[in-house]
């Protein structure tokens, strides 16, 4: 999935109470408001006979009310695994069934919640579960077609040309100076198209809520998911003379892995995830993914909402330290702007149920949050993809993200409608999704920060939006050509429900 827009100098650094000041509020005032000062955890021992969860507790003020809060968790039955001290958000394990319930109570926590219900093995990005190795015959065919100035998969890139990254490359690749992370499923930083221009330095496993930098921590091993190489490959892939070319092919990539080895994404690792980000020099945070277990997390809800909470703190301190967060819209076809949605897979980590949602009040986090760029995805033929969400006022931008080749051909010598990008082991291969379409954006905003390398978010995401290609609404919009719309686009031509601003315009990127 995906989201939205927002901005700070990079050089700008609140004081922490100001930065949770910010954030306080967003909730519900139900669920946002901390019971009467007095009221704290009870002193007696709290059975510990459930299983064992995790949790995050967001607390009201700076690092002194963290400390203060920490006690209390104690003495509720949990384990503190981490404390975001600048954000007031704790990870916490526990196994007391009452915990979040009992915490609520503390004095100085605005909210706390469960993260999870019962583990089980889902997938939580946002591609759409087709990949296609590609074959040593394509290959070979491909390098044949290839011209002097591009890398020899690179005629199989129809996406280049689609947001003009071919011609905006003959200007520039982008600044070494400028890091886009890859928050994900890990990154296999030995892959010949992505080690020239990895940054080791921002990279991390943050799978249990708290980083882990042993060397290669970051690293998808073997069996566990890779997108988030995919991903990194569609950033900057170096234009190196193998391979594919990725959008800034000059820009340092990082990998922040977040996902489990289930393919869970769960609030603790994307809390950590923006965290890291943020300290570790990042200018563009990349977020191809949902936030497991629920589709959409609702504020009025006491656990949901303290989700919410934590990972809307966590983007708004990463775009504080200056960081420009990007995130696909996710693939249900879904009007995102809708009066109501049938949310019908969360929680997906034990047994769905049905269940009606208001987007305006139950968010795809970090997608739907204020703040962050939402993406949604386009075909080989410009269109809105098939699968793509969508929704006016939501989206922001449009990029490629590859559709059925039945839906939407590409013109040769491209063969295959979705998109093609690195994959461990040195290897290539295509996939389709929103999860495509939002590192296309993040390399566009790692050109435009390599042209201003001292522009804040906020300026930085005003150019995105100015230089994109204004693309107006197809009528009708039926993709499968049966005679029936698929989908309603509401809007304008200058910023409608499909396509945002429009598809983004990297060759305006390293102009302007």
């Amino acid at each position: 999935m995906a989201h939205l827009v927002s901005g700070r100098t990079r050089a700008l650094t609140l004081p922490v109470g100001l930065a949770l000041t910010a954030s306080l509020g967003f909730l519900p005032a139900g669920v946002a408001s901390a019971t009467p000062a007095g009221h704290g955890a009870p002193a007696a021992a709290v059975p510990a006979d459930g299983p064992e969860l995790s949790y995050v507790v967001n607390t009201q003020g700076g690092p002194g009310t963290v400390k203060q809060v920490r006690k209390a968790i104690e003495r509720a039955g949990g384990t503190v695994v981490i404390a975001y001290d600048r954000i007031g958000v704790i990870v916490v394990h526990s196994k007391n069934p009452d915990f979040a319930k009992t915490v609520r109570r503390v004095r100085g926590v605005q909210s706390a919640g469960a993260t999870r219900t019962n583990p089980i093995v889902p997938q939580a990005t946002k591609d759409i579960g087709v990949e296609q190795p590609l074959t040593a015959a394509q290959e070979k065919a491909a390098a044949a077609k290839a011209t002097a100035d591009q890398d020899p998969m690179e005629p199989l890139q129809w996406d280049l040309p689609a947001i003009k990254a071919d011609k905006a490359h003959q200007k520039s690749l982008g600044s070494s100076k400028v890091t886009v992370a890859v928050i994900d499923t890990g990154v296999d930083d030995t892959h010949p198209d992505l080690a020239p221009n990895f940054d080791r330095a921002a990279s991390a496993n943050c799978v249990s809520g708290a980083p882990d930098t042993t060397d290669g921590a970051w690293r998808p091993k073997t069996g566990e998911s890779d997108h988030g190489t995919h991903v990194a490959g569609t950033i900057a892939a170096a234009k190196n003379g193998i391979g594919v070319t990725g959008v800034a092919p000059g820009v340092k990539v990082s990998g922040i892995k977040v996902g489990n080895p289930d393919g869970f994404f769960y609030t603790e690792a994307v809390v950590c995830g923006f965290v890291w980000a943020a300290e570790h020099g990042v200018d563009v945070t990349n977020n191809s993914y949902y936030t497991d277990p629920w589709m959409y997390n609702c504020k009025n809800d006491p656990d949901q909402g303290a989700l919410v909470e934590a990972v809307y703190r966590a983007t708004r301190y990463a775009e504080l330290k200056g960081a420009v967060n990007v995130a696909a819209a996710g693939n249900s076809a879904e009007d995102l702007a809708a009066d109501s949605i049938e949310d019908t897979g969360s929680p997906n980590d034990s047994t769905p149920g049905g269940r009606t949602i208001d987007p305006r009040q139950c968010l795809d986090i970090p997608t739907m949050l204020p703040g962050v760029v939402t993406v949604s995805a386009t075909g080989a033929k410009g269109l809105k993809a098939s699968y793509s969400n969508y929704g006016n006022g939501v989206i922001d931008v449009a990029a490629p993200g590859g559709d059925s080749t039945i839906y939407q051909t590409p013109e040769p010598p491209a063969t295959s409608g979705l998109i093609l990008s690195t994959l461990p082991g040195g290897k290539y291969g295509y996939k389709a999704g929103t999860s495509m379409a939002s590192p296309h954006v993040a390399g566009v905003v790692a050109l435009i920060k390599s042209k201003h390398p001292y522009a804040p978010p906020a300026a930085v995401k005003a150019l995105l939006a100015l230089e994109a290609d204004a693309k107006a609404c197809d009528a009708p919009y039926d993709i499968d050509g049966d005679g029936t719309a698929d989908a309603v686009c509401e809007g304008g031509k200058n910023h409608n429900g499909f396509y945002g601003a429009g598809v983004v315009d990297a060759l305006d990127a390293v102009r302007w």
